[in-house]
């Protein structure tokens, strides 16, 4: 292991234990969803979004809002519903009469936390008018260009249940997603503390563990962790599989329309990156790779009807292309 790497490593740890800290506040709120809390630090530090899905009531909103109460930075949540206008996210323009001007107004998405909270159930122009602001760090209002606050993190939740008076997400914008994040019932012990916890007016108000500069270092840092050529290599067959899934002999190849796009292998080596940077690593291995390949190529693959009418699952997919992609 030569100098540079050693000298990464180092650093890592010094980042993971505070990455660990605010896990480990985190937990004294939130029951169980270990995986979920780790998916959300990884995210932010590798300044990717994420998009939880999971059934009502298993503290999707409980999460986002602890994570940022962790960190010091400002937190909004945005309930989305069919009335719902861009202006009411972005802001919008106002006249004064008494001295004919304009003023700007900034809506709500000028936080550094967001929770899209059913992001779902707004309609596609609602939808739209998030992407320039999760790709570009970004907002227009009427011609003007105003640059959000960093760091900038999105959570959007959608219920995968409830259909009535929905709007699928335009795969466009699914495609900003870092993550698409499956979040389950807690377990039975889990859910015991839980009772514990929220019934008996026991409350727990996290600690500020970072602060919005350490962040943006943490990010900064993660992009330096260092990943082999091997390991692109591997992440670019990986994301191969699923646009020619017949030249790897998947038997699935027949349920795929679409494959992954370049985005899915970006935020795979920094999903990989940030997965190293918890881990205490200042350098990437394929298990790293492995560990977040789900939750970056899930909402990236699209089935077509013959896939969906089997009931075939992006997430068997994902398994059969990482049991057949040589591991450097």
């Amino acid at each position: 292991m030569n100098a540079e790497i050693v000298q990464l490593t180092n650093e890592a740890k010094a980042h993971a234990a505070t990455l660990d800290a605010i896990r480990n506040e985190m937990k004294t709120v939130i029951v169980g969803q270990n995986a979920v809390i780790d998916r959300l630090l990884m995210a932010v530090c590798a300044d990717g979004h994420v998009l939880l899905e999971g059934v009502p009531g298993i503290a999707k909103t409980l999460t986002i809002r602890t994570l940022s109460q962790c960190v010091d930075c400002s937190f909004t949540r945005l309930q989305f519903t069919p009335d719902l206008l861009p202006a009411d996210i972005m802001g919008t323009k106002i006249y004064n009469q008494k001295d004919g001007s304009f003023s700007t107004v900034k809506g709500p998405v000028f936080s550094h936390f967001i929770l899209a909270d059913e992001i779902n159930r707004a309609p596609p122009k609602v939808q739209s008018a998030l992407l320039e602001a999760m790709q570009e760090k970004q907002v227009t209002i009427q011609g003007d260009t105003h640059v959000l606050a960093r760091p900038f993190f999105v959570l959007a939740t959608q219920n995968p249940i409830e259909s009535e008076g929905t709007y699928p997400l335009p795969e466009a914008q699914v495609d900003r997603f870092m993550f698409k994040v499956l979040m389950t019932y807690p377990e039975m012990s889990d859910e015991v503390t839980i009772l514990d916890r929220f019934t008996e007016g026991i409350t727990r108000d996290p600690k500020k563990v970072i602060s919005s500069q350490e962040i943006l270092k943490i990010q900064e840092f993660t992009r330096k962790v260092y990943a082999d050529a091997a390991i692109k290599r591997y992440v670019s067959a990986i994301v191969d599989a699923t646009r020619k899934p017949a030249d790897y002999k998947l038997s699935e190849a027949r349920c795929i329309a679409l494959g992954a796009s370049p985005r899915a292998s970006i935020f795979l080596i920094l999903g990989g990156k940030a997965h190293a940077l918890l881990a205490g690593r200042g350098y990437v291995i394929p298990e790293d790779i492995k560990a977040v390949a789900h939750d970056v190529l899930r909402h990236r693959i699209i089935l077509n009807y013959e896939g969906e009418a089997d009931g075939i699952t992006t997430d068997t997919i994902i398994d059969r292309i990482l049991s057949v992609v040589k591991v450097p």
